[in-house]
């Protein structure tokens, strides 16, 4: 298997934050990476694309169908083989994680 450069990997976590930045919780009219719902994103030399990714809430009820958006989206970029969605919840999210564009959007600035 053929290492991977730092341009490559660059350009894999690149590419996952503009495909994220098009997954949308059907009840916000922001996207998860905008929210601040995604805390690491890696490409591995094994050409695993590692995501930890929050919800706003435990019980939310689109959970399934961000990760599942997500997966699809991610698994279309090239050169990655696998895509590990890692539900965390620490560090808690908070509306202060959310950029200022979100914010706008749902009128808390």
């Amino acid at each position: 298997m053929l290492e991977i450069t730092p341009d490559e990997k660059l350009n894999v976590e690149s590419k996952a934050v503009q495909l994220l930045q098009t997954v949308f919780d059907p009840e916000i009219p922001v996207d998860v990476y905008s929210l601040g719902l995604i805390y690491r994103i890696e490409f591995t030399d094994q050409r695993v694309l590692q995501v930890d990714m929050t919800l706003t809430a435990p019980s939310c009820p689109a959970a399934d169908f961000l990760v599942d958006d997500a997966r699809l989206k991610l698994e279309t970029i090239p050169g990655v083989k696998n895509v590990e969605i890692n539900i965390v919840f620490e560090p808690e999210w908070t509306q202060d994680m959310m950029s200022d564009e979100a914010k706008l959007e749902l009128g808390f600035l």
